[in-house]
């Protein structure tokens, strides 16, 4: 099993509809919860850990949560309300995000929520995005990394959120946290810019999440495809062909077909990651492209099934 930790929240897609009226679509998102919903869908047993509120929206998400298999043991609900992000695609379908969630239900996990134990099955935890960042749960995932850290699989996609997080000099400090406890970072491209401003490159950002400890770093660039570093290398594959309808959820799906191979092949291990030879690590960018490959081409964050990116990879056949 895989326990993901971070926010749930409600994504609200807004587009103008002609004249001076807008139309909205409300959906089930967050970083983690996609995450979450990926795995499930790619035949991975996998819980949530999160703070999910008790409103309308809350049982949302619970009720989605559950009808995508995954395990609700570990949810935290409460009375604060639930997280709206409002999403607004651009022509290119790159998706821009305004929050609001001060004081929300994701935000709230304190120490005393975290589990005294986690079982002995779970053999991966992520964390990413905002939750990292924002306090109080940023401090109580950051603790629970910390603990867990060697014994199991700590993944980590920083996601950056500058719109959330507002001061990026302390979302440098708390990200940290989690970097010095993490055996996989992935991130983009655009994750490495926002969060050294432009100053670090690609190879840059790598190396130092690599002295920070990690074994195996994973960077992607969008139809460019996407580059891992580990003490074996580096080593880079292209992106596929699809014909995108927008991005939004492109980097989760990556996210959670890296670690369900990981799983499928029996490497979700720390030491198991730290001995992959570059040949393996081709094979998991290969899969994680061909899985965003899928979702690209799709409105919203609709994550693929195993048989969707298996489809996907198939040679084309002509008449």
């Amino acid at each position: 099993m895989i326990l993901v930790c971070g926010e749930a929240l409600i994504d609200l897609f807004v587009r103008a509809s002609g004249g001076s009226d807008m139309s909205t679509h409300a959906v089930a998102g967050g970083s983690p919860f996609n995450v979450a919903v990926g795995l499930a869908r790619l035949g991975v047993r996998t819980a949530f850990l999160g703070g999910i509120s008790r409103d309308h929206f809350g049982a949302f998400l619970v009720d989605r949560l559950a009808r995508e298999g995954v395990d609700g043991r570990f949810l935290v609900r409460t009375d604060r309300p639930s997280t709206i992000s409002i999403v607004a695609t651009a022509d290119d379908g790159q998706p821009n995000y305004a929050f609001h969630g001060d004081s929300a239900a994701d935000r709230s996990l304190q120490l005393a929520h975290l589990p005294g134990t986690l079982p002995d099955d779970i053999q991966a935890l992520t964390f990413g995005s905002y939750s990292m960042a924002v306090e109080p749960v940023g401090t109580t995932f950051a603790a629970l990394a910390q603990r867990e850290r060697g014994r199991r699989v700590i993944s980590v996609d920083p996601n950056v959120r500058p719109a959330v997080v507002g001061d990026m000099q302390g979302w440098a400090v708390a990200a940290e946290r989690f970097y010095r406890t993490a055996t996989m970072i992935k991130a983009s491209d655009e994750d490495v810019r926002v969060a050294w401003g432009g100053r670090l490159s690609i190879a840059d950002a790598a190396a130092y999440w690599l002295e920070c400890g990690a074994h195996l770093v994973v960077v992607t660039e969008g139809a460019k495809g996407a580059t891992a570093f580990s003490a074996a290398g580096s080593v880079s594959v292209p992106g596929r062909s699809a014909i995108v309808r927008d991005t939004v959820g492109a980097g989760d799906t990556f996210h959670a077909a890296l670690l369900a191979q990981l799983a499928r092949t029996g490497r979700l291990h720390p030491g198991a990651i730290a001995m992959l030879d570059l040949s393996e690590i081709r094979e998991l960018l290969a899969y994680g492209t061909a899985a965003a490959a899928v979702t690209v081409s799709r409105d919203g964050a609709d994550l693929p099934t195993a048989a969707d990116i298996d489809w996907s990879t198939q040679p084309c056949l002509t008449e």
